[in-house]
């Protein structure tokens, strides 16, 4: 069954298309991913296919009776209460406190939907459009605000439904686990692949290739003709027109202009980190109204510290990482903050950046104009001179989202906190800011739900239990998550901290209540047979997968150098040399890194 057919629509902007002649087909079970960077109109595509925006040129043709369901970036709820928002009654009132208690919000069905945080009618906002009867489920960003558990079951979810699926997300584990075609927005056009998000990024990696196959062809076919058409006025009086006509045509030929010019600028001057950065003891965290969160929390962050902070949602993640920049009141215990720490704070939301203001003047600052630095700076971060101009609430959410990172990141801070970074922000920029934390010689510390991100960036996690625990596990967020998936537990896997067996919880004797909340400073004590520990294996795989990335740009950069060479032998070989021992070290570092991976496996 057919359920929406899209032909040639175009949506403009006042000084260009933001896209034309798109076209596809949505019928019963697709599942397409929408992916594309900020600003190519991905939201505003969902818009027009769902209604709710009229397209310039083009028809969206929806089958016959076709019902479709929506969680849009706003997600605007009803009033009343939370059960009541959710739109349905009777028999089907039962799926929805179902759905719910899945999102982590079956202890609120009583609720006002006024009362409610951004973040809980965000999960409100999904669950009512997953509960309602639709043959069309459209979701953008729907992992935003979701806990690693509401993820999982989310992936469950979408893939064992029937019903079709237009999803827009940041999140590349729940692309890849669900979608059966992806659709990239590019400049303007379309290009459909068959397949999930692994599947795409190889056909984008054929087609990338393709082209610079074709721009090399391109290339030495201009030289060829461009010295024809030098040979001399008089022979040229004599050479057919169409001939001329097509060298001409061959020569001033371009191939299509990167999406984005260049690469993402994040490399700031890093102020010198001394031994000492942040430091808490005995930390005891509570809700306003009395809940504990965290107590007798001791954590001291290295000065290459990478911590990732996983838990449920409530349980006191981001007020954690407010405590520990100073910004938080403390039940009891206290912060040591080292004399050269400047930290960057990259917060959820957006709500600092004043709506009206113009993005180059958010860039300046309140006590200077804007100048060529500032435009030269905001083209580096991929604010071209029409977004530079425009007022902050004119830009999409993950425009926003990357303002945000540019004042941050510009401040120039030794110690970054991030917290849910990957919300909205694109695909392309998300690998930007995990290849530059790569190499980053400060401090980070990471509140994120995006698996992906997780297991690139993070080194060892802090697991927050909600029942005022938190355990710091090493090897980081993939060793934790397949500890608790074998033990078939959530919470009860962060208990096994404290156990012996790996990263004991316990800084002292006593019973288990002074024990809640402590955090041993080593990593982990069990030794393989070769002797290594587990986080020794897990940083030199990690160490490894850096050292093999930066061999693959290498490798690519190489490969198209060659293409581009043409006739000249003596730079082919020399290129082919380079070529050759790029090749060996990148096999050498492959074999290596399974090896690490088989002694970590027989730990």
């Amino acid at each position: 069954m057919i359920l929406l057919d899209v032909v040639r629509l175009r949506v403009s902007r006042p000084d260009r298309d933001l896209f034309s002649d798109v076209t596809f087909t949505v019928s019963s079970g697709d599942k397409i991913g929408l992916v594309g960077i900020n600003g190519t109109g991905k939201t505003t595509l969902l818009r027009v296919l769902t209604g709710e925006q009229a397209p310039d040129d083009g028809e969206v043709r929806r089958g016959r009776g076709v019902r479709v369901s929506v969680l849009d970036q706003a997600g605007d709820l009803p009033n009343g209460t939370v059960i009541e928002a959710m739109g349905v009654s009777g028999e089907d009132r039962w799926e929805a406190e179902a759905v719910l208690d899945k999102l982590g919000m079956g202890g609120h069905l009583s609720r006002s939907v006024d009362s409610l945080s951004g973040g809980e009618a965000r999960r409100v906002a999904l669950a009512r459009a997953l509960v309602q009867p639709t043959d069309l489920l459209v979701l953008d960003e729907p992992t935003n605000h979701l806990d690693l558990d509401a993820i999982d079951w989310l992936v469950q979810r979408l893939t064992q439904s029937s019903i079709g699926l237009l999803l827009v997300t940041h999140d590349r584990h729940l692309l890849d686990a669900v979608t059966s075609r992806m659709i990239e927005l590019d400049r303007g056009s379309v290009h459909v692949h068959n397949g999930n998000y692994s599947d795409y990024l190889q056909a984008k990696s054929d087609r990338e290739e393709a082209a610079a196959t074709a721009e090399a062809v391109r290339k030495n076919l201009a030289r060829s003709e461009l010295a024809w058409l030098r040979r001399g006025a008089p022979a040229r009086t004599s050479k057919p027109k169409a001939h001329i006509e097509r060298a001409r045509q061959i020569i001033d030929s371009r191939p299509e202009g990167p999406a984005r010019a260049g690469r993402l600028h994040l490399e700031f001057p890093t102020p010198r980190l001394g031994d000492v950065v942040i430091e808490a003891h005995g930390l005891r965290l509570e809700t306003p109204d009395g809940r504990l969160l965290l107590d007798g929390l001791d954590l001291a962050l290295d000065p290459r510290e990478r911590l990732g902070i996983v838990g449920p949602n409530g349980v006191g993640k981001t007020t954690l990482l407010n405590a520990l920049a100073g910004g938080s009141d403390l039940a009891s215990g206290r912060i040591v903050t080292g004399s050269t720490v400047e930290l960057g704070y990259y917060r959820q939301t957006t709500d600092e950046l004043d709506p009206n203001a113009r993005v180059r003047d958010v860039v300046a600052g309140p006590h200077r104009q804007a100048d060529w630095t500032d435009a030269r700076l905001l083209e580096a971060f991929w604010f071209d001179t029409d977004a530079q101009w425009a007022q902050v609430h004119t830009l999409s959410g993950g425009e926003r989202r990357r303002l945000l990172l540019l004042q941050v990141l510009g401040r120039r801070p030794n110690v970054l906190f991030l917290d849910e970074p990957t919300n909205d922000l694109d695909l392309e920029t998300l690998r930007a800011l995990e290849d530059f934390l790569d190499d980053w010689p400060g401090a980070v510390v990471v509140v994120s739900h995006d698996r992906a991100f997780l297991e690139r960036v993070v080194a060892d996690a802090l697991v927050i239990d909600g029942r005022g625990f938190a355990g710091r596990w090493p090897g980081g967020f993939g060793a934790w998550d397949s500890q608790r998936r074998d033990s078939g537990g959530k919470r009860d896997s962060v208990r096994r901290l404290d156990s012996g067996n790996s990263t004991t919880g316990n800084t002292g004797g006593g019973d288990d209540s002074t024990k809640r909340g402590s955090v041993d400073a080593d990593r982990n004590r069990t030794r393989s047979s070769s002797g290594r520990s587990s986080s020794t294996i897990g940083h030199l795989m990690r160490e490894n997968e850096k050292a093999m990335r930066r061999l693959e740009k290498k490798k690519v950069d190489l490969e198209s150098e060659l293409a581009d060479v043409g006739d000249d032998h003596m730079r082919m070989a020399e290129v082919g040399v380079r070529l050759g021992d790029v090749s060996a070290e990148l096999a050498a570092l492959e074999d290596e890194w399974l090896e690490l991976a088989e002694e970590q496996q027989n730990r």
